[in-house]
């Protein structure tokens, strides 16, 4: 290692060589006393080997590792946060840190309280899921040089945050052009919430794909929702009831679809017989319904995998290669959509 190496990318060279985690040789270079004798004198030696130069910058000033990194979810109900949860997990315990889960259930009082607790320096960094972007939370996490990176977000992000998603737009439009190549042209889309950059482009996508057809968007199959299965219900029913229903539904989550599922259902109509549907996420359970649900692959676990190792890079103070990371979403088709036939008059 040559002694012209920077500091940035030096800590994780030591922490590699040493077989510890980044935070364990924060801790030493800050003279904590949580660190075994052995492991100690081990990261020493590297640090001596190394030709690494401590900085100068006195203690005090210098943020201390509390070998923790908290992850911040919506809730625990729906599998998408459990698949992030589960990508997140697989990175840490590669290292010494442990996981802190805190759940805002969407409130922003939630969110308050969160970020009072860990502001303190109980942190060493956040990962936040479906947090709302360019919000005052982002920025007291900057002013308390706390490090995050954000999946998915609420409305509109900066160049300089941090953040890891899917290709949203890539997904929608693949779904709907799928349902075109079977001859569907009656197609509706239920999303998520209107601040959801996601659930936005996945209907930009959508939308995208009728226009190219030279297809007429109709206004009143493109359907509000949250991504959980009461408004999938809710918005079937909705569709069913309108003078002209959709011969397919695209539903912007599996957790949505499997209220689409339930709405078609208990109306008696067959899928993919007499309506065909398609989710977003790949979660689970949609290869376990029947029919077994055609769907849009995220890459859920990865964004955990990758927002983590986003993260730690920023704990040690190297530079990212990217401050959007977007992961490629793909087309998984199962037994739920079928070519479209006239329906009897």
């Amino acid at each position: 290692m040559s002694r012209s190496s920077s500091k940035r990318s030096t800590i994780a060279e030591i922490a590699s060589k040493a077989g510890v985690s980044i935070p364990t040789v924060s801790r030493v270079l800050n003279n904590r006393p949580d660190v075994a004798p052995e492991t100690r004198r081990k990261v020493e030696q590297v640090i001596k080997e190394s030709g690494f130069i401590r900085s100068r910058v006195p203690n005090a000033l210098r943020k201390e590792s509390s070998g923790i990194v908290d992850i911040i979810v919506p809730d625990l109900a729906a599998a998408y946060s459990v698949e992030i949860v589960r990508g997140v997990e697989e990175v840490l315990e590669r290292t010494e840190l442990r996981l802190a889960i805190s759940l805002t259930h969407n409130s922003i009082q939630f969110e308050q309280r969160w970020l009072t607790k860990v502001i303190d320096g109980s942190t060493d960094g956040a990962i936040l899921v479906l947090a709302r972007g360019q919000s005052e939370r982002l920025d007291e996490l900057r002013r308390h040089r706390i490090p995050f990176v954000v999946v998915d977000h609420r409305g509109g992000l900066g160049v300089d945050v941090p953040s890891v998603g899917a290709t949203n737009w890539s997904g929608g439009r693949a779904a709907t052009e799928y349902l075109l190549s079977l001859g569907h042209r009656q197609i509706a889309v239920i999303g998520g919430s209107s601040t959801l950059r996601c659930s936005i482009d996945r209907i930009a996508g959508y939308r995208s794909a009728l226009e190219e057809r030279g297809i007429p968007v109709n206004p009143a199959y493109i359907r509000p929702g949250d991504f959980i299965p009461e408004t999938g219900y809710e918005q079937t029913c909705a569709l069913l009831d309108l003078p002209e229903p959709p011969t397919a539904i695209f539903a912007g989550s599996d957790g949505q679809a499997m209220g689409v599922y339930s709405a078609l259902q208990a109306r008696g109509i067959k899928i993919p017989d007499d309506m065909s549907v398609i989710g977003f996420d790949d979660i689970p359970v949609a290869s376990l319904v029947t029919p077994t649900l055609t769907t849009v692959r995220q890459p859920l676990v990865e964004m955990g995998r990758v927002a983590t190792t986003m993260l730690l890079r920023l704990i040690a103070e190297e530079p990212l290669d990217s401050m959007r990371v977007e992961l490629t979403t793909a087309l998984v088709v199962r037994e739920s959509c079928a070519p479209w036939t006239p329906r009897n008059s």
